[in-house]
């Protein structure tokens, strides 16, 4: 058994391209250096939290996801 363990394995990533406001932008910025992260960081994780507290939007990923008879729903973009 190793006695340092291997670091969990990062999630495959793509790449999104979203424009926001300078301010959004430079506020995004600082709050990653805050945090002595990275944007994309930022954006992950304000995302996925998002997606956890929204209820409604929680209700209607479960009812899409049994019309499609998918185990877990993409996010479509119209």
């Amino acid at each position: 058994m190793a006695i340092i363990k291997a670091p969990p394995k990062q999630p495959k990533s793509v790449a999104i391209q979203a424009r926001v406001a300078e301010a959004i932008k430079n506020q995004l910025d600082g709050y990653a250096e805050f945090i002595g992260s990275t944007p994309s960081y930022v954006i992950t994780e304000a995302l996925k939290d998002l997606f956890r507290r929204d209820k409604e939007f929680k209700s209607w990923q479960d009812q899409h996801a049994c019309d499609a008879g998918e185990d877990a729903p993409a996010v479509h973009h119209a």
